[in-house]
């Protein structure tokens, strides 16, 4: 060890961290993909997909649902082999940057998934974005579990919570490009705004709900740059490819037969498969219901999107400091707690009503077009608390996961973790998908959620904040 590398910082791994340019590069992995998940899943391609190229708001959440129910369902058999696979190997940004660059070639392929079925199809269209999704699971892996190696010990709330804000921030200034450059010429006469959308873009024809794909791909081509460059990755193993895939299959079957072992790590994913799902789920769903529920349209959901990454923003700044204050596990039941209080009062709401019953009127606010009765208004400024609580949330998972896994396991527990997370990944979306078919209703499709979350709040009062050892060998 030179005398460079002993003086820097330990990490959660017990090794000597990367210096500051490492892993604030690292936090450019979130930088780079969070902004095409915001836009394309979100907020605007997913609500296009759902009312426009599906054409009934219904069907389309329906569709929605089992979409990442497929998704979560080829994670699950996959994500845990890849993640133990990976740890022998040694090395992470490979399999990272092959998936960014499956995620680029797909986000461009949304261009073509037009009104009513058009261009590609539903059917080619549904298959494009199941492997959209897929690479994003795979990228989160391997992103994670380079969290405990690279960061300071004392700095991995932080740090986590920094990745979340850069990718929230970089979200805003695309969504702010987008809304002004392509939504808004056209619809209100400020002297600000082009005449007409830039570059031709042809609102009649959706193009620019369509565009969000191609620059959300482009963007992570390029923002992705600093971490392949700049965060040391590990050391490749002198064995075989085929040696390597062996021994990372054993080790799975080995850590599977050993859960007595890891039974404190197995309680919190268990856990996080409700809660991690029931919140991610109130995000992915949430532009279908309110676009399907209020009539929003791009315009309107750009401007969600927009100012709710600014919330996300400032909630995993703060959150990052409050779990190195606080603790992990506090700040993340904290962050569940209000989380599920949050989506109640959201499907309490409706065109001229607040909680279920209160009528709250149609009378417009004022004579701009965006949210301008009293009910839109309400859940607008709710859902930025969700926001705020959501995003600490998932930062403070992702820490806490990083104190409990073993150092040496690092990859094949985040492999674990975000299996957690895709388990209900296909379960969630699938009571999305059959509560709203069932009651032929949004509401109570997104209300479904709530379960998930009260299941995972309450089994993390069995879980310690200790770090876990390798399982001896019987």
């Amino acid at each position: 060890m030179t005398e460079t590398t002993a003086a820097r910082p330990l990490s959660l791994a017990g090794t000597p961290a990367a210096r500051p340019l490492g892993y604030y590069s690292w936090t450019m992995g979130q930088c780079s993909r969070d902004p095409l998940y915001i836009m394309v899943i979100i907020y605007i391609f997913f609500p296009y997909f759902s009312n426009v190229v599906v054409g009934d708001p219904v069907r389309g959440q329906t569709l929605i649902g089992y979409l990442n129910a497929s998704a979560g369902f080829a994670m699950a058999l996959t994500i845990p082999f890849m993640g133990a696979i990976a740890d022998k190997i040694g090395r992470r940004l490979p399999v990272s940057a092959a998936s960014d660059v499956r995620r680029a070639v797909g986000a461009s392929g949304i261009w073509w998934m037009l009104r009513g079925g058009a261009g590609l199809g539903v059917g080619v269209g549904f298959a494009l974005l199941l492997v959209l999704l897929i690479a994003f699971g795979y990228s989160e892996v391997f992103h994670n579990a380079m969290l405990p190696s690279v960061t300071p010990a004392d700095k991995a709330g932080l740090v986590s919570g920094l990745a979340f804000s850069a990718g929230n921030m970089s979200a805003i200034f695309l969504l702010i490009f987008v809304l002004f450059a392509f939504a808004l010429p056209g619809t209100q006469p400020w002297p600000f705004l082009p005449d007409a959308p830039l570059f031709g873009i042809d609102k009649a024809a959706h193009e620019h709900d369509r565009i969000v794909g191609p620059i959300g791909g482009i963007w992570l081509a390029v923002a992705t740059l600093p971490l392949l460059i700049f965060t040391p990755d590990g050391v490749r193993s002198p064995e075989s490819i085929l040696d390597n895939v062996r021994r990372g299959i054993q080790e799975v079957v080995h850590t599977v037969r050993r859960l007595d072992h890891y039974a404190n790590i197995a309680v919190y994913l268990v856990a996080r498969m409700f809660f991690n799902d029931g919140m991610a789920g109130v995000l992915v769903f949430n532009g279908v219901y309110a676009s399907g529920i209020f009539g929003w349209d791009t315009t309107t959901m750009l401007i969600l999107g927009l100012c709710t990454s600014g919330s996300a923003m400032v909630g995993a700044w703060l959150g990052g400091l409050l779990d190195d204050r606080l603790g992990s596990i506090r700040t993340l039941k904290v962050s569940i707690a209000m989380t599920t209080l949050i989506l109640l009062a959201l499907v309490s709401m409706g065109p001229g009503v607040v909680l279920f019953a209160v009528d709250v009127g149609m009378e417009p606010l004022w004579s701009v077009p965006y949210f301008h009765t009293p009910a839109e208004l309400i859940y607008f400024l709710t859902f930025q608390v969700f926001a705020l609580f959501f995003v600490t949330a998932l930062s403070a998972s992702r820490t806490l996961m990083a104190k409990l896994s073993p150092p040496q396991m690092a990859t094949q527990f985040f492999g674990l973790y975000s299996l957690s997370g895709t388990v209900t990944a296909f379960l969630a979306p699938l009571m999305v998908a059959t509560t709203t078919a069932w009651f032929n209703s949004q509401r109570a499709g997104f209300a479904s959620l709530i379960i998930l979350m009260l299941i995972g709040a309450a089994m993390l009062f069995w879980v310690r904040e200790e770090q876990a050892t390798p399982a001896p060998a019987r």
